[in-house]
């Protein structure tokens, strides 16, 4: 009963914004077919949503079909906003300016109609902006791959890694993918940047270890000579789906991810540690579970993930949630040369000029949220994802391959 009340509601609020931005169509424009397509248009996305939402029991709490329909209404929604913020204020204008000429007798000294026919042009321009945006990241946005390169200087870096390159990848999310030739081309642009090691930290899929299957031996053809290494993200525990309190089969999903991982071959680092060897130097490589602010998992150990590393060794830290650097690595009474992390997606929305603007509205949830940062004398990197997840689609902040290389700073 809450359900369909919530949907009565909902619709009650879509039909609204619609009706509302409807005439703003109306007013700047006076062909009919027009008016039908908006209508027709809208209607599609709402019966979508509805189908998507409330009829399709498969189970997944965001499968492909039902993350278009969330998309498409993002977009229409967006566009309805965007034109009533216009025309709203322009109501506004002229209930005060309809009371300033009846108490004063004062005629307006332009024309309303034209007026109002000149905001709802320019609110649809306006409208079709982030309108077109979020269907183009929809359709060619999300795998618009970029590798993105890195060299972090580092005063005790042992000598034999001076030049050592590390291919970063994150946030798979396997479970959204739907162009196989896409995922064929990121997988070989991986490769060709012929890295020393690749690491991956975290969200293989969405929910099931099951929507890796049909990629696993693709990503199986990624080749690094010193190995791939890989923790564990939120999504991989599968605790956003509904097991019907089955919580042996949710184990069971659990072990099945793991042993993708083993035959795609990822070393997956479980609050474990490694050590990568040059001759005598060598580097400690920390994996620790994921480690969420908030309500997400903290199953995260640093204590027990650096059993057996010194604290004086150069350290490479994987954490798929920047959250955990900020409230406890950078505390640690171990200091973290490196964190690679991902998480945030960059919310798949944003403004990035380099050198320029770098914005997202995820900046408001995450202090650390895309690319390098350094608090007290550690870094880290917050990959910005491989995929994609709710929203199917990128805007602005574009799929990520990382590559850093490390460089022994030299004292002067």
């Amino acid at each position: 009963m809450i359900i369909i009340l919530r949907w009565i509601v909902f619709i009650a609020i879509y039909s609204i914004m619609g009706y509302y931005s409807l005439q703003a169509i109306k007013t700047a424009t006076r062909f009919p077919y027009v008016y039908y397509a908006f209508i027709l248009i809208a209607l599609l996305v709402l019966g979508n949503l509805v189908y998507q939402f409330s009829f399709d029991s498969d189970g997944a709490v965001l499968n492909r079909p039902k993350s278009y329909a969330f998309g498409f209404l993002m977009a229409m929604l967006t566009f309805q906003i965007i034109t009533i913020m216009f025309l709203f204020s322009e109501d506004i204008f002229r209930v005060f300016l309809g009371i300033y000429q009846k108490l004063f007798g004062t005629a307006s000294e332009f024309s309303l109609p034209e007026r109002r026919r000149f905001l709802s042009l320019l609110a649809m321009g306006i409208g079709a902006i982030p309108f077109s945006a979020l269907l183009y990241g929809m359709y060619r946005g999300k795998y618009n791959f970029k590798v993105l390169k890195y060299q972090l200087e580092f005063e005790d870096l042992p000598e034999a890694f001076n030049g050592y390159q590390i291919t970063q990848i994150s946030d798979v999310h396997s479970g959204s993918f739907d162009n196989r030739t896409k995922i064929e081309y990121a997988v070989d642009l991986i490769n060709k940047q012929q890295s020393d090691t690749i690491l991956f930290t975290g969200d293989l899929v969405n929910n099931l270890a099951s929507e890796m299957e049909p990629w696993k031996e693709l990503f199986s053809t990624l080749e690094a000579k010193d190995g791939m290494y890989s923790i564990l993200g939120n999504h991989d525990y599968g605790d956003y789906y509904d097991w019907k309190q089955n919580l042996e089969l949710k184990a069971e999903n659990l072990e099945s991810l793991k042993r993708i991982q083993k035959e795609i071959g990822f070393d997956l680092l479980l609050n474990e540690s490694r050590y990568l060897k040059k001759g005598n130097d060598q580097i400690a490589l920390v994996g620790v579970e994921n480690w969420g602010r908030g309500g997400f998992k903290k199953a995260g150990n640093l204590k027990k993930a650096t059993k057996g590393i010194l604290k004086d060794d150069f350290k490479i830290l994987l954490s798929h949630d920047p959250s955990h650097w900020e409230d406890v690595v950078i505390h640690d009474e171990y200091h973290y040369h490196l964190t690679l992390s991902g998480h945030t997606h960059g919310m798949q929305f944003g403004i990035e000029i380099p050198g320029w603007v770098k914005w997202s509205p995820v900046k408001w949830r995450y202090k650390y949220w895309a690319g390098i940062y350094e608090e007290m004398g550690q870094l880290i990197n917050v990959n910005r994802g491989f995929g994609f997840l709710g929203y199917p689609g990128r805007v602005g902040i574009w799929p990520e391959i990382t590559v850093i290389t490390l460089k022994k700073k030299l004292i002067s």
